[in-house]
């Protein structure tokens, strides 16, 4: 049994060394100046001692960032990633969270961090930790200090926002990401002949699909440069020209690619064998259009909050839509375990019955960093067993099951609203909504001061057009009170519609 996700990489880096492993702007780096470039930076970390510690990693995103995160890996400590452009503020409030003894940077960098609450140590790296094979006496050391790691210590913490401001760490460990991989790369039949193009920031969860599918099968990811997301043909290009042929991305960067009808510009047919997406909810209206033009590509919905190791569920896109009609977000994985538990905390089982998506199993987040009340919250003890103690976790995510037996998402419970004596889910309005020909992005919040439904969208449409045309998908009492017309709709950095900054406009 493995219990360090670095075995992976020991053998890729044995069976593919001179295969490309990571692929940015500046730089090629293979399989083996991976391992030899982790294992160099882990040698530090034994060095100075830290085992079992949080080790930050502030760098342009790039392969360098993966190389760091391995190096954490290998040396039984954890990674936390800290973008290069997030506000001081948040910085700090991360740093106090984590009360990080080490850095890993570059020396350009490490001046700009010293402007921040830190006083502890530093790793630099450059170029050269890839051209310097690691002293074999390391090597024994780290494999010594490596087998002293069990699989449940932590390989990560990814920071998410907070309801205080702030911001929650939360914990994976080598288990969860090792079981995650069992079952993409199996699921998705995923081998050292694919490649990957990433669009994901490699602090948002959504990134360990593309990382660590790499290393453990020995495929090529494609660190895609991020102004080429606002530039649909130019991505297109950049995925033909790279023979990419499997992309997982927040629907918000497929959808403008839909937009733009930047493939009538790019042939991509023999190029994309897989289109998999998570992180909010995909319109049908412009998966169609992908689909029409790459009618053979598997298209894939994964679901799951940051709490459990990416996604819980999936579904296989197996049939025809309409624009207007929901896509389910499926069914659960392997070796996890789906509960809908109405307000009562009875587990749902019949057809359109609505309640809380809860989730068991391997892929549960350890709790949040140093925040034992919040992680008290939302993993509790399973309600349905009251024999021995079993952690579940709540997603606040509101679900039902369609006909099929597949769970559809509706909303977040916190998006649940009631407005004139009835219960509505804000992600209903949106479904239906997205569906109009004249829509690409929308997003409805509810102004509880004035009691109003406000409807965000990037197309300049007349209230009463919009609710003629929506009255055959929603009763009247959930058509929009207002319509705001966003000739830019704000997307946060991980690529979703930034609902924070909305708020602002009500």
């Amino acid at each position: 049994m493995r219990s360090n996700i670095t075995f992976y990489l020991d053998d890729t880096a044995k069976k593919y060394a001179d295969k490309a492993a990571f692929v940015d702007e500046k730089k090629s780096v293979t399989f083996k100046m991976l391992r030899n470039g982790a294992l160099n930076i882990a040698a530090e970390l034994v060095k100075k001692g830290f085992f079992k510690k949080p080790v930050v990693v502030y760098l342009e995103k790039g392969a360098d960032v993966i190389t760091s995160f391995m190096g954490a890996a290998y040396s039984v400590n954890f990674y936390s990633p800290i973008d290069v452009d997030m506000p001081a503020a948040r910085v700090n409030k991360i740093l106090s969270v984590l009360s990080p003894e080490v850095v890993v940077t570059t020396k350009e960098l490490m001046d700009e961090f010293a402007g921040f609450d830190y006083n502890g140590d530093y790793i630099l790296i450059d170029d050269g930790i890839y051209d310097k094979a690691p002293d074999q006496n390391d090597i024994n050391v780290i494999y010594d200090h490596r087998s002293n790691g069990i699989d449940t210590d932590l390989l990560y913490v990814l920071f998410t926002s907070g309801s205080t401001g702030v911001p929650k760490g939360v914990t994976i460990n080598h288990r969860a990401v090792i079981d995650y991989m069992d079952w993409v790369t199996a699921t998705f039949d995923i081998t050292s002949d694919d490649s990957f193009g990433n669009q994901a920031p490699f602090y948002f969860d959504n990134s360990i699909l593309d990382i660590y599918s790499t290393i453990k099968t020995g495929a090529t990811c494609f660190i895609i440069p991020r102004e080429l997301f606002s530039q649909p043909v130019l991505l297109l290009q950049y995925l033909k020209d790279n023979n990419i042929n499997t992309i997982f991305w927040v629907p918000s960067a497929l959808i403008v690619v839909a937009k733009l009808k930047a493939f009538r510009n790019v042939d991509l047919t023999s190029t994309i064998k897989r289109v998999l997406f998570c992180g909010e909810v995909m319109p049908n209206k412009q998966l169609n259009i992908w689909r029409s033009y790459l009618p053979d590509a598997v298209y894939a919905n994964l679901y799951g909050p940051t709490e459990i190791t990416d996604a819980c569920t999936y579904y296989i896109v197996d049939r025809e839509f309409s624009d207007e009609e929901p896509l389910p977000i499926g069914i659960e994985m392997a070796n996890t375990d789906i509960l809908i538990l109405d307000d009562k905390d009875n587990l749902v089982t019949e057809p359109e019955t609505v309640g809380e998506l809860c989730v068991r199993g391997t892929s549960l987040s350890m709790g949040y960093y140093n925040n034992p009340e919040k992680t008290k919250d939302a993993f509790v003890q399973n309600p349905l067993n009251p024999y021995v103690p079993e952690t579940i976790y709540r997603t606040g995510d509101l679900v039902k099951y369609n006909e099929r037996h597949e769970i559809i998402y509706l909303s977040r419970k916190d998006f649940q609203i009631k407005h004139m004596g009835h219960r509505i889910e804000l992600g209903e309005i949106e479904t239906a909504v997205s569906s109009l020909e004249e829509v690409t992005l929308c997003c409805c919040l509810y102004d509880q001061n004035r009691q109003k439904i406000v409807l965000f969208l990037d197309t300049d449409l007349d209230r009463a057009y919009i609710n003629e045309r929506i009255s055959k998908l929603v009763p009247e009492y959930m058509f929009p009170n207002k319509v705001v017309y966003m000739e830019n709709m704000p997307i946060n950095a991980n690529g979703k519609i930034d609902r924070v900054k909305l708020k602002e406009y009500l």
